[in-house]
């Protein structure tokens, strides 16, 4: 092959594969690709249990778990967790902090203007979480938005402070927390009514507060209707817009993992089963629609 090429056109050749070289010795990586730098992926994830939180210095999770999965397929022998407040996920995404999210997010059309989502791992219900006996009265966030005075906590740049919005509940009784052990103490403190989050957060905050905690799970509870539909939130990894290719190689694996014996298997220790799967019709490009 390069005995056939001209003189001036072998340099040109030989050039671009001393640069082609140069680039692989320098770790950097163009977006685009579909491979990861050194064989290392990047993973931006919030402190939310089970979906991604740090367990003993070690990343672990729903989302996170399935990752190492997936990414091992497509060649990547190591996953670094990068821990980020869940409303600073996409800043940091966008600024190459990491290369995906892998912390649970929900799949909304305003993040798909903004990020490169997966195909959805599970689809959840919403919860809220009150003090014990209720004192309020709360079943749904249409009962904290009627009530004159009751205060619900939610976890900044969730998909809970825009469904509180759109239940119109004033923005004075919106308390934004951090991360979910956060708005726990806000609670148990009685700076907040109620706590919203995912079905599967409550019952993990319930559960490591053990039997005599002055908490429990409001019930019975009614879902937030959003554009007429009750609010089941399906969560997916996120990538840079740019990094597309990448996505659709991921998203080939993910495909073969999911729903299979070893998936659940995997994310049944973090209180998923086969009913969290998202159904046939539940797709990101279905979820992405105004």
């Amino acid at each position: 092959m390069l005995r056939s090429l001209p003189g001036p056109d072998m340099l040109r050749y030989g050039l671009s594969c001393l640069l082609a070289v140069l680039g692989a010795c320098s770790g950097k990586e163009a977006d685009g690709g579909t491979s990861f730098a050194g064989g290392v992926a990047r993973v931006g994830y919030a402190n939310e249990s089970p979906f991604a939180y740090d367990n003993a210095g070690k990343l672990s999770g729903e989302a996170p778990e399935i990752a190492r999965h997936v990414l091992a397929s497509m060649g990547v022998k190591q996953v670094k967790g990068v821990l980020t407040e869940f409303g600073s996920l996409v800043p940091g995404l966008k600024a190459k902090r990491f290369e995906l999210i892998a912390a649970g997010m929900y799949v909304t059309p305003e993040r798909c203007k903004q990020v490169a989502f997966s195909e959805p791992t599970y689809c959840i219900a919403e919860a809220l979480l009150v003090q014990r006996t209720n004192p309020l009265g709360l079943g749904s966030y249409d009962d904290v938005a009627k009530h004159a005075t009751a205060r619900l906590g939610v976890v900044r740049g969730t998909v809970q402070h825009s469904y509180a919005e759109r239940m119109q509940i004033p923005a004075e009784r919106i308390v934004l927390f951090p991360d979910p052990p956060s708005a726990l103490s806000g609670l148990t403190s009685q700076r907040i009514d109620a706590f919203a989050a995912t079905a599967l957060t409550v019952n993990e905050l319930l559960q490591k507060l053990g039997k005599q905690s002055e908490l429990e799970r409001a019930t019975p509870f009614a879902e937030p209707l959003i554009d007429g539909k009750p609010a089941r939130g399906c969560g997916a990894f996120a990538f840079r817009t740019s990094d597309t290719a990448r996505r659709d190689a991921f998203n080939l694996h993910l495909k073969e993992f999911l729903g299979s014996q070893e998936h659940l298997q995997l994310v049944s220790a973090f209180g998923f089963t086969a009913s969290d799967l998202p159904p046939a019709a539940v797709t990101t490009a279905s979820l992405c629609q105004p």
